[in-house]
């Protein structure tokens, strides 16, 4: 019988390569880039709104430049 349980048991190495690997992969920051046909159609917004989302996951969100086009809907969500 206990050679049966033996079969079940993961491989220690195979365990340890694989949590390192997510971590790696963890580690690793990510660009997402948001694509609109024409000006307006809410870029901004969606990637602001995307940002807020991931801040209040506890993950950091560094933002570079937004231009605002004086629109007081993405200055709020830029100033959260």
């Amino acid at each position: 019988m206990a050679a049966e349980h033996a079969d079940a048991r993961p491989d220690p190495d195979a365990l340890l390569q694989r949590v390192q690997r997510e971590a790696r992969t963890a580690a690793r920051g990510r660009l997402k880039i948001f694509l609109g046909a024409a000006a307006g159609v809410g870029k901004s917004y969606a990637m602001l709104e995307a940002a807020r989302k991931q801040a209040a996951a506890s993950i950091d969100v560094v933002v570079g430049y937004v231009e605002l086009h004086g629109r007081a809907e993405t200055e709020a969500l830029l100033d959260g």
